[in-house]
């Protein structure tokens, strides 16, 4: 049976990242991550975590859903599906009644259909301007002589 909750540990978080193939981070990155994670979901079988989900909200009118993550053998099954719902749930229940909110996400490649069906455009679309992205991949260097 699988159940819900909004705990995972940063173990978990960075072996999810890893089964699926996304790039790999340090589980001290993982923490860090959950720690600043405005509200987070995961899907579990038998105490193990099979689907992850967060987002990153200001609490304004920007929503960044980020680390959407479901097992390869556990799509299809909408967890998915229940996780995006409940991170809409939580937006909406803190956000003012008669604002918008603007919702952005990076799709992993080929994952974009599933977005659609919930509302969301691809970019560059009429008006908006192409999403764009920055990775930096090598450790910062911060010179404390001038600090």
């Amino acid at each position: 049976m699988i159940t819900y909750d909004n705990n995972l540990s940063a173990a978990d978080y960075a072996n999810l990242r890893k089964m699926i193939g996304w790039s790999e981070i340090t589980e001290t990155q993982a923490q860090r991550g959950i720690d600043h994670t405005t509200f987070l979901i995961t899907a579990k079988e038998d105490g193990k975590t099979i689907a992850m989900a967060r987002v990153l909200f200001d609490y304004g009118y920007t929503a960044y859903i980020s680390d959407v993550i479901v097992l390869p053998q556990y799509q299809g099954h909408g967890i998915g599906r229940y996780m995006l719902e409940e991170i809409f749930s939580f937006v909406e229940s803190h956000s003012v009644p008669g604002e918008y909110v603007s919702y952005f996400l990076q799709a992993a490649a080929g994952k974009e259909g599933f977005y659609e069906k919930f509302g969301f455009v691809r970019r560059p679309q009429g008006e908006m301007g192409a999403g764009m992205t920055k990775r930096i991949s090598e450790k910062l260097k911060i010179d404390n002589k001038n600090s």
